[in-house]
């Protein structure tokens, strides 16, 4: 008798220690953005993000940190979602496919969404908007983009300002990274850069030895926005969702304030899913014509 009690006690103990286990792994189904391990990610809890290290203020690496608004942004997503961000920095030409590849699940670059592009991935709703912007230098006499016809232009390779550039007919040199579009400008091999205006605003700023400026921009129609596998649905609607919360708790705001002081937003812009009430930053200059 002693032993079969004994028996019954640990049954009894087993069964407790497997009721239990399968009630956390219920738990973990019903609520896959607790260790994203519905998501489809790489590796269950960690959010493996491609990203650039050279684009202020959007994305770039500080003291060691990548930060800039969209990484700032898709870190404060990840905690929604209790992922941990893990941040690789590659160059924005192979961006694309290596996120559809399988090498990332996410890219974070302020991805201008274009219908090229879906075709090799799929895009969160937008968080931003955008500018084209006109860089050159001090004496070059270019002010305006119609002037840009028959100078040497430099993009970076795959961008939106690539394709802006060929679509006019400029035959642009193309380069690997905004480092290399500034070094062509400050060294004279090339007379202007199209850039992502607020990109090339900033390092004209901060590493333009006083040469180069920003001299003209115009409001992009597309959102930008963060890129996933086209495959993966569920990654894609949990970001949307935790975007939109980030949006609907002040994140965004404080964001956009903090990275473009100053700034206008757009008439017609709304971020995220564009159903949630958010603070407008505050700008010091004229709104932006939507």
């Amino acid at each position: 008798m002693r032993a079969f009690r004994g028996f019954r006690r640990v049954v009894a103990v087993g069964a407790a220690v497997t009721l239990a286990v399968s009630m956390v792994a219920c738990g973990s189904d019903n609520d896959p953005a607790a260790s994203g391990s519905d998501l489809g990610l790489m590796d269950a809890g960690t959010l493996r993000i491609g990203t650039l290290t050279d684009a202020p203020p959007n994305v770039y690496v500080k003291d060691g940190k990548f930060t800039g608004f969209d990484n700032d942004l898709i870190t404060a997503v990840a905690a929604k979602l209790n992922l941990k961000p893990e941040f690789v920095g590659t160059d924005f030409s192979a961006l694309l496919s290596q996120v559809n590849g399988g090498q990332y699940d996410l890219g974070s670059s302020s991805i201008t969404v274009t219908e090229a592009r879906k075709k090799t991935v799929a895009f969160s709703n937008g968080y931003d908007f955008g500018y084209l912007g006109l860089n050159t230098t001090k004496d070059s006499g270019i002010t305006k983009f119609d002037q840009l016809q028959g100078k040497r232009v430099v993009v970076v390779q795959g961008t939106v300002q690539d394709d802006y550039a060929t679509q006019k007919g400029l035959n642009p040199v193309r380069v690997p990274n905004y480092n290399a579009a500034l070094g062509q400008l400050k060294a004279g091999t090339a007379d202007a850069w199209v850039s992502p205006a607020e990109i090339g605003e900033k390092m004209a700023k901060e590493q333009g030895g006083g040469t180069v400026i920003l001299a003209a921009k115009e409001l992009s129609d597309a959102p930008m926005a963060f890129a996933v596998a086209k495959n993966n649905d569920k990654l894609r609607e949990a970001v949307n969702k935790a975007l939109d919360e980030v949006i609907a708790d002040g994140t965004w705001t404080k964001l956009v304030e903090q990275y473009y002081p100053g700034r206008a937003v757009p008439a017609n812009f709304k971020p995220g899913s564009g159903s949630v009430k958010f603070t407008v930053p505050k700008a010091t200059g004229t709104p932006a014509a939507g």
